[in-house]
């Protein structure tokens, strides 16, 4: 009869055994502090960790500029030749981004892998995707992350064609290729993203044909974005203490305490320079961010650097022109801070803080919400026929109600409508009435 104990310390023991050995090495240049290098490889080395590897020693080094052809000096070059032998290791991973050629001679001299944190982020995402166009995302930002990086092959780097009648003479080599069979892919890819990107905008503008607002649920990677929408709506998304554990977003419905519905979708997360070609790829998806009528900004108050992580949201905000929409601060995780986040909010006014995995502060946090979206709703004033309840009850449905009084021929009525439900409602507006739409943007 097996021990069921021993049973678990193999399977242990032979995970540890195929899990990779990094080295990771951070540089320091011109602009930047020793610190910001060390906080970068904190981060690096959690990323390493949820890619399914361990770090085994760090390397850092202080330049005014990277060195062209390894981006470490050779001095350094030799030494984590000498690291990496001693501990066996497999890999190495620069937190700096590495060009192809610094990316190949660096693998030339130290006779192993050498990747940068880019190539290890696309590989936590081809982990996590698993819809249809999360992973038609994530395969199309790999393969232009692969395409300058492609080599001539030590054998066969100029492989002939097949000898029949016009294929005769050098051919072309393997590199060419894998070249253009990469290119047809992205092309490929990109048609189909296209197509599922039109399916997305039609479910888009049903959702706002509904009259219901979009709030957007955007943070940081692991800041708790997830947890809150599932403590808010009981969505059951996938949340999970690691880094980038949900790719697709999910929308849901939510009831804020005036009455007044709206729906509540959650995003990717973010991180300190996110790959370019993670944002390209998926733009279609964070266009929810861009469209939504409010941005619940979700961050991580237990974070060494809380600010550091708000500025690296707002930047790819701007960059998918999310900036503009107005954003509602909230700091998760309130029950792991001393003070339970008092200095955080009083650091930005109008936020909040929350603990969504112990279910703490969300009421101040629904009531906040639903005084933001009152604030950037439509004041609509309406006279609607007294035999006409069906649009008395839509204007209750759809929006709030700031006032009714009698007006003779029907009933006048003052409601904060969104832009959709007032359009549906045109007919019933009493023209110059419209209270004028309220953006309210209470960054620091």
């Amino acid at each position: 009869m097996s021990n069921p104990y021993q049973e678990a310390l193999g399977r242990t023991l032979i995970e540890r055994t195929f899990r990779e050995r990094i080295v990771l090495v951070g540089v320091t240049l011109a602009g930047r502090t020793d610190e910001d290098t060390e906080e970068g490889l904190d981060e690096l080395s959690l990323l390493i960790d949820t890619a399914g590897a361990d770090e085994v020693a760090r390397l850092t080094q202080r330049r005014d500029t990277p060195d062209p052809t390894s981006y470490i000096g050779k001095g350094k070059v030799d030494e984590l030749r000498e690291v990496c032998l001693a501990l066996d290791a497999d890999t190495v991973v620069f937190d700096n981004e590495l060009s192809p050629a610094q990316q190949y001679n660096l693998e030339r001299a130290l006779g192993r892998t050498a990747l940068d944190r880019t190539a290890v982020i696309l590989d936590i995402f081809a982990q996590n995707a698993h819809t249809l166009e999360g992973k038609a995302q994530v395969e199309l930002a790999m393969l232009r992350y692969r395409l300058p990086r492609l080599r001539r092959g030590v054998k066969g780097g100029l492989s002939q064609q097949a000898g029949r009648i016009g294929t005769r003479g050098p051919g072309e080599t393997q590199l060419e290729v894998d070249r253009r069979r990469i290119m047809r892919r992205i092309e490929k890819l990109e048609r189909d993203l296209k197509a599922l990107a039109r399916t997305r905008a039609t479910q888009r503008k049903g959702r706002s044909r509904s009259g219901l607002a979009n709030v957007a649920i955007v943070g940081y990677t692991n800041a708790g974005k997830s947890m809150l929408l599932n403590a808010l709506t009981q969505a059951g998304v996938l949340a999970e203490n690691r880094l980038f554990a949900t790719l697709d977003p999910t929308t849901r419905r939510l009831s804020l305490p005036g009455g007044e519905p709206v729906l509540v979708s959650d995003t990717v997360g973010f991180i300190r320079a996110l790959p370019h070609g993670l944002v390209e790829s998926f733009k279609s998806t964070l266009e929810v961010a861009a469209a939504a009528d409010l941005l619940v900004h979700v961050v991580d108050a237990s974070a060494v650097h809380p600010e550091h992580q708000i500025t690296a949201v707002r930047e790819v905000l701007a960059e998918i022109g999310a900036d503009r929409v107005p954003e509602f601060v909230v700091f998760n995780k309130s029950d792991l801070v001393d003070d339970g986040g008092a200095s955080l909010v009083e650091d930005v006014p109008g936020s909040v803080a929350v603990s969504a995995a112990q279910k703490t502060g969300l009421d101040v946090f629904l009531r906040t919400l639903a005084d933001r979206m009152r604030a950037i709703s439509t004041v609509t004033e309406l006279v609607v026929p007294y035999e006409r309840g069906d649009v008395i009850a839509a204007v209750h449905r759809e929006g709030k109600v700031v006032s009714t009084e009698d007006a003779g021929n029907g009933l006048r009525v003052r409601a904060r409508l969104s832009q959709a439900s007032a359009g549906r409602l045109r007919e019933f507006v009493v023209d110059g009435a419209d209270g004028g739409r309220m953006a309210v943007d209470e960054r620091p």
